[in-house]
């Protein structure tokens, strides 16, 4: 049960399958998380969409937790990209705030230095650092989202 949540329900396992390597499935599985988390918003308000991620956190730490003992920051652990797809898009409108927010988490987890706080967050133990990296990223992907809605 593990392995399938921390996959993201498998999503992390494609690009393994379709070309034998794991890089870019964190992508993949924020990408597969983003329409569930806008469905989520959409149907039930951002309240809604608050625990939702707030769920998807934990289900990364408790995911996580025994695998990384094992295998590390495997790249096919994407729950804690879901995570962050979750959070980047709380209260967003589709078009264009949502999809700006979860293009700079993405941004921000994959090039961690140029925002503050993803790296370090990734330094932290265990499961914590997995998740943590990817809730700062997605904070930022908020930020930037919520800015734009302001001004737009």
């Amino acid at each position: 049960m593990h392995r399938l949540v921390a996959s993201w329900f498998g999503t992390g396992l494609i690009l393994r399958r379709l070309r034998g390597s794991d890089l870019g499935s964190g992508t993949v599985g924020a990408l597969f998380a983003l329409p569930l988390a806008l469905i989520i918003g959409e149907w039930r308000g951002w309240p809604a969409q608050v625990v939702a991620a707030l769920v998807v956190v934990g289900l990364s730490m408790w995911s996580a937790r025994p695998l990384v003992r094992e295998e590390g920051d495997a790249g096919w652990i994407c729950v804690d990209e879901a995570a962050g797809a979750f959070i980047a898009v709380i209260g967003l409108p589709v078009w264009p705030e949502a999809i700006v927010a979860w293009l700079v988490f993405r941004a921000a987890d994959i090039y961690k230095n140029f925002a503050p706080g993803v790296a370090q967050a990734e330094r932290l133990p265990g499961a914590l650092g997995v998740t943590l990296d990817d809730v700062v990223a997605g904070l930022y992907g908020l930020a930037v989202g919520h800015a734009m809605l302001a001004l737009l």
